[in-house]
């Protein structure tokens, strides 16, 4: 079997394609012949050790994979060979066979495409943590998501409409803005062009929002909370924009707002029943059509520099995915 290999910390052109042995499940996994992977933000930082993740080398990336099992350890029975599975890794998903613990396998219905159940994994389990469990989101509050046209941040803007929020979607670009319109988008502000704490004022008639999402840090952060309604709530989501902003905490005290950190792996570890509550739901919605995955591209497995890339120079709508 084929697999993408990070031999050495560095830019995606520096990873390589080779042949691998095939994988034996152990007691508790499976080995899952992966059809489609997710490319996510943290992997471009996984292969440049800039992450707070740093596997071993040489490591494949890749986290969300989705395909068919090939073969199961002694001890499992839950899954059998031919289910159609979904699974999110802490890496090693940029390979045509990988090995999986059973604790990270979702089955999911045969119709549903795994390109699609691939690209859901990161930016709609993320969103939906933050929104419903984090945030508390409720019917009829207002939502500003920041790098609203992102994997992450599309997925928020279509997670609070489904939610009953009224959503601002926040980009650089009018084309990137008139996708969020498309997946729910009440409100949009291109925050390269305008003034978003301006902007914000205007949309709120002052009030402020209640909600913010935030995968992008750096100058947006304080402008955002600035413009928070009282007792608003700040989700801190990532650092996109590369710069970890630092914010004047007398904003908290006078907006009495709460910041909010939200990390998916820690979720997933520590609430894992929780998590699969949720990834069950999101394959629900997706499956009757209430989400749709936006996939602008699919690159197969030795064309990942370009994916990684795309991502990278944040010129991806949605999100993309490598095809095996």
């Amino acid at each position: 079997m084929r697999a993408l290999l990070c031999k050495a910390y560095g830019p995606p052109e520096t990873l390589v394609v080779e042949d691998m042995p095939s994988p034996t499940p152990g007691p508790g996994e499976v080995v899952v012949s992966v059809k489609a992977a997710g490319v996510n933000f943290p992997d471009t930082l996984t292969i440049q050790n800039k992450y707070h993740f740093k596997p071993e080398l040489p490591f494949s990336p890749g986290s969300d994979i989705a395909g068919i099992v090939k073969e199961t350890g002694p001890d499992v029975s839950s899954f059998k060979t031919g289910d159609s599975v979904v699974a999110t890794l802490s890496h090693g998903g940029f390979r045509e066979e990988a090995v999986v613990p059973v604790s990270r396998l979702l089955s999911i219905p045969r119709e549903l495409d795994f390109g699609i159940a691939a690209s859901f994994g990161l930016p709609y389990s993320t969103s939906y943590h933050s929104l419903k469990d984090c945030a508390r989101l409720e019917k009829g509050e207002t939502l500003l998501v920041l790098g609203a046209s992102g994997g992450a941040g599309l997925a928020a803007v279509e997670l609070g409409k489904l939610m009953g929020a009224r959503v601002i979607a926040c980009a650089s670009s009018a084309e990137k803005l008139k996708t969020c319109k498309l997946y729910g988008a009440d409100e949009t502000i291109n925050y390269e062009t305008e003034d978003l704490r301006e902007r914000m004022r205007r949309l709120t008639s002052e009030r402020g929002v209640d909600v913010i999402y935030d995968p992008v840090g750096g100058k947006y952060a304080e402008p955002a909370l600035r413009s928070m309604a009282r007792k608003g709530r700040y989700l801190v989501v990532g650092f996109a924009a590369g710069a970890i902003p630092k914010i004047a905490l007398n904003l908290v005290l006078l907006k009495r707002c709460s910041v909010i950190g939200v990390r998916r792996g820690d979720f997933m570890l520590h609430e894992p029943k929780m998590y699969d509550a949720n990834a069950r739901q999101l394959i629900d919605w997706i499956v009757t059509k209430k989400l749709r995955p936006l996939i602008s591209g699919k690159f197969p497995l030795e064309r990942a520099a370009d994916a990684l890339n795309a991502i990278m120079n944040r010129r991806v709508v949605g999100k993309v995915v490598l095809v095996m």
